[in-house]
């Protein structure tokens, strides 16, 4: 027998030549006709293997289909016994017992889904070993067969599959015969249907009662639904068989339909961010590159190497666009197909990766992949995606296409890291409280962003200002004054976050201020090298625990997604301004409820800045309505005035919003004095 276009990586080349042994056809076994391997001769170069066979004939049937055998039949398989892969705990396979493949099939069952008693799991001399309970009765064939066996060999020469299944139309049962085989003939015995997906089954030749063996045709694939039912033995005894022993291989990681959730080692590995900085360590250089490598194992994880990754060049394509939609489809494809993380994607959707794992893409995935990531099959298998560089063309900035991605796969339950080479911190993507927004996040810090009350600084990028010791003063008070107050924003053990824009000036007066005082430092933090301007923001301060990045050309789409629940604003420029104006405008939408807004500084500064407008906004009637607005800004000089706002509108004695007063100035200037109109 000559096997042809042998993999390279058959594990049968590795091992010992004693653990590959010869298959034959379960079609030809169950006729009576017996195939056993007695010379291997492998040539790893031609990749091809020659196997000298030894065929026998059990039973009358059995000799006539030998006369029918001839050159060009498909005769069996080589099985490699690879003791590495053989299963020694039970639990593996009971872990297996009550799951089911994407299709609804059991992974390992006896009798279907829930299986039944009849699959008994031993550990036996070092291995897992199953009995499988035998069913009362023999199997013989009705005549008919005979006529048959040519059509049966022709269909063997064209490698026809399932052609065991219509030796089950000639099937003869017969029950209350005893189990005992006689020399010179197949004895075939039945047990409930044997589902198997996750492992190879063998039988085990020294279990089985003396002067019984079974057919070469021992090994089950792991493609074996409801037909691997039927076992077929030669020999000679007077002893009656009643269960036939099964051992286990495993497959390939990818392909043991694993759940990630077992994968006790991997999911302690990815826990930890120095191994997950290692991984994309042994990425092939230049960095420039694209790569990608899909991990099911911690020990696969943690033998990676450059040869393990999918790696792709970096050459720009340009998109017709929808003026010619063909084009568009056909080159998007084109440049889907291109990706690195396409091969994984796709052999998860073709059913080639079955267990669930995680995927390490050295940049954050293109947008135009979320076809493939969301689609059911890959979101039941992905179930982690770390990246190292939000963009090739653009570092550590999303795009808007980007953030998209992002909430669609935490809506999707596919959660997203980033192994942030700048702060040499792992950030998981966690969505803001009902928002469709969110921010990377340090892994201690993921539970507590999630339900905190979130603060907010607004203020020059060039000027520190005076406002330090006060602002330190007005958060450390907030933080004492959890253990009095009972406000959905404010209670007991309330975590507190602060966002700012990331940049210098009063934005890294914030976000320093809440990491020396224990708030979650937060920024949202825009690209700035544009050519034509010179903007001081680009300068990111280093006091920040949690961000998100926004092109430039997102500039008004990153300062909505801000959403702070308390906004505090130091004197500032042009971006202060928009920032005052989209704070107003939140509250008059009531897209934002009426909480307040601190304005520290002078009266007169914030007079210059706000009541001109107000008040011809007002005179002009083009706020007619909305006048009460005035009444959610603040101005104060010191921090125990904020925190007499803070108190009194968490105690609900402040009057906010639609019911309460107006004010000529625009905002409120002595807080607790009755100047209003």
């Amino acid at each position: 027998m000559l096997i042809e276009k042998v993999f390279s990586g058959f594990v049968g080349y590795e091992i010992e030549p004693r653990l590959v042994f010869f298959n034959i056809k379960s079609t030809l076994a169950q006729i009576g006709v017996n195939g056993l391997g007695q010379d291997y001769f492998f040539d790893k170069s031609k990749h091809c293997i020659e196997v000298k066979v030894l065929l026998t004939a059990y039973g009358d049937l059995a000799a006539a289909m030998l006369e029918q055998l001839c050159v060009g039949l498909y005769l069996g398989k080589l099985f490699a016994a690879d003791e590495r892969r053989r299963v020694r705990d039970p639990d593996y396979l009971l872990r297996m017992s009550t799951r089911s493949d994407r299709k609804g099939r059991p992974l390992l069952s006896l009798g279907g889904l829930e299986g039944s008693g009849d699959l008994i799991l031993e550990k036996t001399q070092g291995r897992t070993v199953a009995f499988l309970s035998l069913k009362d009765g023999l199997i013989h064939y009705e005549e008919t067969l005979y006529g048959f066996l040519p059509t049966l060999a022709k269909a063997l020469c064209k490698n026809v599959p399932h052609t065991r299944q219509w030796l089950h139309l000639h099937h003869q049962w017969e029950a209350g015969l005893p189990k005992i085989v006689k020399k010179d003939n197949i004895l075939l015995v039945r047990t409930a249907p044997l589902h198997v997906r996750t492992v190879y089954g063998r039988v085990v030749e020294d279990l089985l009662p003396q002067g019984y063996t079974h057919a070469s045709a021992s090994v089950l694939q792991p493609d074996t639904t409801d037909s691997g039912d039927i076992y077929e033995f030669y020999g000679s005894s007077h002893q009656i068989i009643d269960d036939i022993p099964l051992e286990f291989y495993t497959l390939e990681p990818h392909r043991e339909h694993i759940f990630f959730a077992d994968r006790d080692q991997l999911v302690a590995s990815l826990e930890n961010p120095q191994r997950v900085f290692n991984v994309f360590a042994t990425a092939p250089e230049p960095k420039e590159l694209l790569a990608s490598v899909f991990v099911v194992k911690g020990t696969q994880m943690q033998a990676l190497s450059e040869k393990d990754w999918i790696v792709r060049g970096t050459l720009k394509h340009e998109f017709p666009g929808l003026i010619h939609p063909a084009r568009q489809a056909h080159l998007a494809e084109k440049y889907i197909e291109s990706q690195p993380q396409y091969p994984f994607l796709k052999a998860i959707e073709d059913g080639l990766i079955t267990s669930q794992g995680v995927l390490f893409s050295r940049h954050f995935p293109t947008p135009l992949l979320k076809r493939m990531l969301l689609n059911d099959l890959v979101a039941r298998c992905l179930k982690r995606l770390y990246f190292q560089h939000p963009s090739q063309s653009h570092d550590d900035f999303f795009s808007h296409e980007d953030r998209a991605m992002l909430l669609d796969l935490a809506k999707f339950g596919i959660p997203t890291y980033w192994a942030d080479q700048k702060t040499n911190t792992l950030l998981q993507f966690v969505l803001r409280h009902e928002k469709d927004a969110g921010l990377f996040v340090p892994l201690h810090l993921v539970e507590a962003f999630r339900k905190a009350t979130v603060l907010g600084v607004y203020g020059s990028n060039l000027q520190e200002g005076l406002f330090e010791g006060q602002l330190r003063t007005l958060l450390l008070g907030l933080l004492s004054m959890r253990d009095t107050i009972n406000h959905p924003l404010l209670c007991r053990n309330t975590p507190l976050a602060l966002v700012t824009g990331g940049g210098p000036g009063a934005m890294a007066v914030g976000n320093r201020v809440a990491k020396e005082v224990g708030l979650i430092s937060c920024a949202n933090i825009v690209d700035f090298r544009s050519e034509q301007t010179i903007v001081n923001e680009q300068n990111q301060n280093a006091y920040i625990d949690a961000k998100m990045t926004y092109r430039l050309d997102r500039l008004v789409e990153r300062q909505a997604e801000f959403y702070l629940d308390l906004p505090i604003f130091l004197p500032g420029g042009i971006g202060m301004d928009f920032e005052y104006a989209l704070e107003e405008v939140r509250r008059k939408t009531g897209s934002d409820p009426a909480n307040p807004v601190l304005l520290f500084g002078s009266p007169e500064y914030w007079q210059r800045k706000i009541t001109s407008r107000f008040q011809l906004n007002r005179e002009t009637g083009t706020i007619a309505g909305s006048e009460w607005v005035s009444n959610c800004f603040y101005c104060i000089q010191t921090a125990e005035e904020g925190l007499a706002v803070y108190r009194n509108f968490f105690e609900g004695t402040l009057l906010i919003g639609k019911t309460g007063p107006i004010y000529d100035e625009g905002f409120v200037k002595n807080p607790f004095s009755k100047t209003k109109t």
